[in-house]
């Protein structure tokens, strides 16, 4: 049972470091889609995830169509400060894949429009909606929402 996180071309190390410690915590797949805007050699991104990177189950895709074509047919929600539904009224089920976007751009706009009743979003003030939460932090919430509708599968 699993809960699968995926970046689409993610551009700051210490971000995506923080997510892979979360996935290998919680026991959830990290998918990276390049390109990237760093090495996964890169130090702060180990340093972020410290010693949890040997626990981080870890796939990279080559790029986003790439991904999307291998798991065709996956339940996926799009996180997105323009998403149609709140992050929390979605029911999650074991192997959904949550999608996020680069830091600076979001998920590609065609994406969104041709998935928009997959969308999701965290509710923000009118003052700050021009921008969103950090990508790391977005990741969690959504994350642990979705493992809190599951029961917190094998987590203690």
């Amino acid at each position: 049972m699993a809960i699968h996180i995926v970046l689409v071309e993610p551009e700051i190390p210490p971000n995506t470091g923080n997510i892979a410690r979360s996935c290998a915590a919680t026991g959830s797949v990290l998918h990276l889609v390049e390109p990237l805007g760093f090495s996964i050699d890169d130090k702060s991104l180990k340093r972020a995830g410290l010693d949890y990177w040997p626990y981080v189950k870890l796939e990279t895709h080559s790029s986003l169509r790439e991904f999307l074509e291998l798991y065709k047919g996956k339940n996926m929600y799009l996180a997105t400060t323009k998403g149609s539904h709140l992050y929390t009224e979605v029911s999650y089920q074991d192997e959904d894949m949550l999608l996020f976007g680069k830091e600076t751009a979001g998920l590609p706009r065609d994406l969104i429009e041709e998935n928009q009743e997959k969308t999701v979003r965290i509710p923000m003030s009118e003052e700050t909606r021009l921008r969103s939460f950090n990508l790391s932090n977005s990741a969690n919430i959504v994350l642990f929402e979705a493992l809190r509708q599951l029961g917190f599968p094998n987590l203690s």
